[in-house]
């Protein structure tokens, strides 16, 4: 954890980036079984089609905690005061997501509000969001 200082942070700093490995048909089970969300549009491949789509899916939510890693590989979990996203595109098996944060503005309070981005190996958001930060 890099534990920023307020007085030294400045806007358009980046945060440590996480990338995820290719998101496998394994990692869609254990993610449901971990966060209860059992929709079987995200590991059953005929009720995805039934849906009319290709293949399974990952959850949305999955990409937002791969956003959270980011925050708190910057700063203590404590020290995020809001943290929100915007689910842009679906993330398909195999898909690789890369994981940003960027300082966007200085706040008073010690907070920062952080810009962050998820995309995938081609370059295609698939989540946008930001979080606010109070900083030592």
């Amino acid at each position: 954890m890099a534990d920023p200082r307020y007085d030294t942070v400045q806007v358009g700093d980046t945060l440590p980036a996480f990338e995820s490995e290719p998101i496998s048909r394994l990692a869609l089970a254990l993610y449901c079984g971990a966060s209860g969300d059992h929709n079987p549009i995200h590991v059953d491949l005929d009720f995805a089609r039934s849906a009319g789509q290709e293949d399974v899916f990952a959850h949305g939510m999955l990409g937002m905690a791969y956003l959270g890693h980011v925050l708190t590989g910057w700063v203590p979990q404590r020290a995020i005061r809001s943290f929100g996203t915007r689910f842009v595109a679906i993330t398909h098996v195999g898909d690789r997501i890369a994981c940003r944060g960027t300082v966007a503005e200085k706040l008073d309070g010690r907070r920062v509000r952080i810009e962050l981005t998820a995309v995938d190996q081609s370059g295609i958001v698939k989540l946008s969001g930001e979080a606010i930060v109070e900083l030592a």
